[in-house]
């Protein structure tokens, strides 16, 4: 019979020799000594590798090794999972990042093609507002601070000094400039001077006549006269 084999008879197996040999050393005087097979037979229930068959080992051990192979690949499996649901965490936080991003941006220039319009459409607003030409009475003659005076009333305020600063550099304020050379006319020196016509019949004595054909050019060409003047300072001419 095999050592171990079912763990109720080892255990009663072992407690028949443990009254035995107490009894045998009651005779003899001598305490009874538990043998091997008692702690073999009071150990755990599963069979020993040794009493299985030989031809049934090799089928045991390929067994376990599969179970072992299968718990390997299941640990293997969740840690590759884990490491790619983290993967797919951060790049979704990283995309959601950018989208932020190209989000807050566009608000951005949202925003600021808003003012801008806004203040364009203010600008437009308050050179509408200014006094037009007819509202000068017409002079023979024209002081600077008369000329500057119509130009001040003729543009709004946030203009003046940018029409200002071309005009100084232009004419000195002197509505009867003529360059000879190349025929430029005026307080914005018009080239030709006759371009003036359209604003009025009396471009070449009548400041308030130059003023407006030169304030329409300006807003036509760089959107306002400190566009201009950026032009100007940037290339000496505009």
């Amino acid at each position: 019979m095999s050592r171990i084999s079912v763990r109720g008879f080892a255990v009663a197996s072992a407690t028949a020799v443990t009254t035995v040999g107490a009894i045998a050393g009651v005779a003899t005087g001598n305490a009874a000594q538990p043998s091997d097979d008692n702690f073999e037979a009071t150990a755990a229930g599963t069979t020993l590798l040794a009493d299985i068959p030989a031809g049934e080992q090799a089928q045991v051990q390929v067994s376990s090794l599969s179970e072992q192979a299968d718990v390997q690949a299941a640990a293997a499996d969740a840690a590759a999972k884990k490491t790619a649901e983290e993967a797919a965490r951060i790049r979704a936080a990283k995309d959601a990042e950018a989208k932020k991003e190209a989000a807050d941006k566009a608000a951005a220039e949202a925003k600021a093609e808003k003012e801008r319009k806004e203040q364009e459409a203010q600008e437009r607003a308050s050179r509408s507002a200014a006094r037009d030409i007819t509202s000068f009475s017409a002079q023979g003659s024209y002081s600077i601070s008369e000329v500057k005076s119509m130009a001040r009333q003729m543009m709004g305020s946030d203009q003046f000094q940018c029409f200002s600063n071309i005009v100084d550099h232009e004419s000195g304020w002197n509505y009867r400039a003529s360059n000879p050379s190349s025929g430029a006319y005026g307080l914005v020196q018009a080239l030709p001077g006759s371009k003036m016509a359209s604003a009025g019949a009396d471009w070449q004595t009548n400041p308030a006549t130059q003023i407006k054909w030169g304030l329409s050019y300006m807003d036509g060409r760089y959107g306002s006269p400190c566009g201009a003047w950026s032009f100007w300072q940037a290339n000496r001419w505009y």
